[in-house]
């Protein structure tokens, strides 16, 4: 194991329910889904475009809306309160430039591990952003491969609307999440205008204003909050 966030994924090694006996790092990050024929699909327009190579390139353009408007909402992690030497976990990873944010929150002992099911966009995260700290995974949101209350925090910025089961996935973020801990989601609103209905026309899912705040509270979370900004929304909650 000789990439960049070799420490890093060892790390994620120790975390899974389940441990390869080989793992495979060949791309710089550790891929728990392979390309049989019962390996996750994205599905909907949007999110074929995301995984295609072309795709994963255009992102950067829209990224650079989304880190001026997650710049605008002030993402919560600060509020995350991530310890020294935490470990953190960003679902729906992206380009990684949360999952190294979540890493420096947690300083240099700590470890921050993405995970996202696009081979092209985990390529890009693995070149910008992996390191000691930082590692990422190719694994299924809705089903994530690790241990129950293995992160001190857990985040997910602009996904859930993608997954087919954003309940699972939520429950599944809850499970991972260590008691006492906190985790965050960002998402499109309903409402109108042009870019709202491209997502849905596209396959996104749009989430009414208490939809989420609702599943957090039913999945057992404490101290539910949630906060609007145009068409996107932050829900905060803690494990008891």
């Amino acid at each position: 194991m000789d990439t960049a966030s070799s420490q890093a994924l060892r790390k994620a090694l120790d975390l899974l329910i389940d441990p390869p006996a080989e793992p495979d790092l060949s791309h710089g990050y550790l891929d728990l889904l392979g390309t049989g024929s019962d390996a996750p699909k994205n599905t909907g327009f949007i999110q074929k475009a995301w995984a295609s190579p072309l795709g994963s390139m255009l992102y950067d353009q829209a990224q650079l809306l989304n880190r001026r408007i997650v710049a605008a909402s002030r993402p919560p992690i600060d509020w995350l309160n991530i310890p020294s030497g935490g470990t953190a976990l960003d679902v729906g990873s992206g380009p990684g430039n949360i999952t190294a944010a979540l890493a420096r929150a947690a300083g240099l002992d700590g470890v921050a591990l993405g995970v996202d099911i696009s081979e092209p966009m985990l390529a890009r995260a693995v070149e910008a952003e992996a390191g000691r700290q930082v590692g990422f995974l190719r694994a299924d949101a809705q089903r994530l491969p690790f241990r129950d209350e293995s992160f001190d925090a857990v985040v997910s910025l602009a996904v859930l609307q993608l997954i087919p089961d954003p309940v699972a996935a939520l429950s599944e973020m809850v499970r991972v999440l260590r008691p006492g801990r906190r985790m965050a989601v960002m998402v499109p609103t309903a409402g109108h205008g042009a870019a709202l209905r491209f997502l849905s026309r596209g396959g996104a899912r749009l989430f009414a204003e208490d939809e989420l705040g609702d599943v957090f509270e039913d999945l057992g979370l404490v101290g539910v909050r949630t906060k609007t900004h145009g068409f996107i929304q932050w829900v905060r909650g803690a494990k008891p």
